[in-house]
């Protein structure tokens, strides 16, 4: 299984994006669990929102809202309302079964979000 992290980019403050954390590799897939990350440069990595909770980073709150998609083995992070502190490389986490592999933990590749003042 692999997981993806793309919709990054970069946008002026007040704009919106849309993550999406996909998965692929297997034709059955549950999500046991799925997180959202962020890390920026010289700090340490902050979670941000996870299915189980919602959001969950607190300068995230309001603004940012995640969702999931089943049928596309997606889950989304839709980031409204964007501050030059939101800036930071974005990737997801997650703890996934498979019919082969049962479960296990995967992290994937990120996907970098600047935000311009």
């Amino acid at each position: 299984v692999q997981l993806q992290a793309s919709g990054g980019g970069l946008v002026q403050a007040g704009g919106s994006l849309r993550l999406s954390c996909t998965l692929s590799g297997s034709t059955f897939i549950k999500i046991n669990s799925l997180e959202f990350y962020r890390q920026a440069p010289a700090t340490q990595r902050e979670l941000v929102a996870d299915l189980k909770r919602g959001v969950v980073a607190d300068s995230a709150m309001g603004r940012f809202t995640i969702s999931r998609d089943d049928a596309q083995n997606a889950v989304y992070l839709q980031m409204n309302n964007l501050k030059p502190e939101d800036t930071a490389l974005y990737y997801c986490t997650g703890n996934i079964w498979t019919m082969s592999t049962g479960s296990r933990d995967y992290m994937g590749q990120g996907t970098q979000v600047t935000v311009s003042s």
